[in-house]
């Protein structure tokens, strides 16, 4: 009992000696002494043993090194996804593909905040006039597709790469908004417009204060004060997820490793280059939605071997091992990476991408944030990565020595735009995204998470969809 006793008091001693808390509990700096959130030495902030929490609808994917490119035959000969070693820090990523319902939010949202704006409201529509085809009858999908709720749980399609940025970025202030909302630090303001919106970023630079709450954040002397990002109560941004975190996920290879040794590569997101599921109960099943063979997108009546026409459900088949469903099949989806045949070339090692555009802040001349006509602040690019290394006097096959006599070198001088009729046209720019994954529509060739196509950010195709992803700050699984 004694030497418990004297346990206990060492413990406690060799704590206090440590200076790892201060007076009444309080933890102290292991610089000054000085103790944190603590009024009488001036509320030094400090928070120790933050771990985030997964946003809404997005699932935790644990990162890691993989091969990124193809793992079959390329018979397309674009020899555009090498394969090669790289590593993917851990992130989030939405569970399903955005649905029709999901989107339908985000529009009913513009249309109540900004009535009489026909324009704001048109920008964000889905293009349902992808279904329109000349020898197909499609119109009874231009009319329902995406508002009739029959197809609400249908993934969103007919959306530009434009267009899947903005919903992200409307996503992450309603989400936010909601996580003060539930915190009792604002009220929910349904008489939000023009300009006077919630944003991440104008809330956090103090240009939005709306309704105020029941309970304001508190300060440890008892004041009031906004929520501030350094807080960790605000959630990082939804976005678009880079080519490599998407083909990383769609693999999901975390079932397939002992230790650090990958036991078996896939072809698809689930083991084997089979496409029927082999389990007892679902024998013969399809893994995925995709078209089997010329004019076949469904098999036979009474004997459907996807169940599905066109699109089906967000939560159609088995997920693979990290939980996602539909990464292959379904609809194809966007990925924020600019298009480039020789990627695999250039890209770091580390989340590798191809795309930034570095950002800051606009000011007016009194040094006040400005914000556009809809409440979102203004940034001014300060740098354009996307054509780096590729569009520049270096990487160009230049005649002559002088390489600084060429002007204005753009990724167009790289390779062969002709907008005339019949003429021949790479179709590669710095508009130019990737896509991902197959859809209802494509041979099983496209289902390989290796395989990767383009389409210019402001065009859109009746299968072609997206997901978001959000990235996770701290240690990859916590420690």
């Amino acid at each position: 009992m004694k030497l418990k006793t004297l346990t206990i008091v060492f413990l406690a001693a060799f704590i206090s000696g440590c200076g790892l808390f201060g007076k009444g509990g309080k933890k102290t700096s292991r610089t000054t002494g000085w103790s944190y959130n603590d009024p009488e030495t001036g509320n030094i902030p400090y928070q120790s043993g933050y771990e985030q929490a997964a946003g809404p609808g997005l699932v935790f994917i644990q990162g890691g090194t993989f091969t990124m490119g193809r793992v079959e035959e390329d018979v397309m000969r674009k020899w555009d996804n090498s394969p090669r070693r790289i590593t993917v820090a851990s992130f989030y990523m939405d569970e399903t593909e955005v649905s029709n319902q999901d989107y339908r939010e985000y529009t009913y949202w513009i249309s109540r905040v900004y009535p009489a704006d026909r324009a704001k409201l048109e920008a964000a529509l889905p293009d349902t006039l992808q279904w329109r085809e000349k020898l197909a009858y499609n119109e009874p999908y231009i009319q329902n597709y995406f508002r009739h709720p029959a197809y609400s749980d249908y993934p969103v399609v007919g959306i530009s790469w434009v267009q899947a940025n903005a919903y992200c970025a409307w996503r992450t202030d309603r989400v936010n908004e909601q996580i003060l909302v539930s915190k009792g630090v604002l009220k929910h303001d349904n008489t939000q417009s023009g300009q006077n919106i919630f944003t991440t970023d104008t809330y956090l630079a103090g240009m939005y204060q709306g309704a105020a709450g029941r309970k304001p954040q508190e300060s440890s002397d008892g004041t009031t004060r906004p929520v501030r990002w350094e807080d960790g109560i605000l959630l990082p941004t939804y976005r678009l997820p880079t080519e490599a975190e998407w083909e990383y996920a769609a693999l999901g290879l975390i079932g397939n490793t002992e230790g650090e040794l990958l036991t078996d590569r896939r072809l698809f997101p689930w083991n084997g280059t089979y496409l029927r599921a082999d389990a007892k109960k679902e024998k013969g099943r399809m893994k995925a939605n995709f078209t089997r063979g010329r004019g076949d997108l469904m098999g036979m009546a009474g004997a459907l071997n996807d169940n599905a026409d066109i699109a089906s459900p967000i939560k159609s088949y088995d997920p693979n091992d990290y939980g996602l469903y539909c990464m292959a099949g379904n609809v194809n989806e966007w990925v924020f990476d600019v298009y480039r045949p020789l990627s695999f070339q250039d890209m770091a090692e580390f989340q590798p991408v191809r795309g930034n555009m570095f950002t800051v802040p606009r000011r007016d001349p009194n040094g006040n944030y400005e914000k556009d006509p809809y409440g979102r602040m203004v940034y001014d690019t300060i740098a354009d990565y996307r054509n780096f290394k590729d569009g520049d006097p270096n990487s160009q096959i230049i005649e002559g020595n002088n390489w600084n006599a060429v002007q204005n070198n753009q990724t167009k001088d790289m390779y062969i735009q002709d907008d005339r009729q019949g003429a021949f046209s790479s179709l590669i720019g710095d508009d130019v995204r990737v896509y991902k994954g197959g859809s209802w529509k494509d041979r099983p060739y496209w289902l390989s998470p290796g395989a990767r196509r383009y389409l210019q950010e402001t065009k859109s195709q009746n299968d072609l969809g997206f997901r978001c992803a959000m990235t996770r700050v701290g240690s990859p699984q916590g420690f």
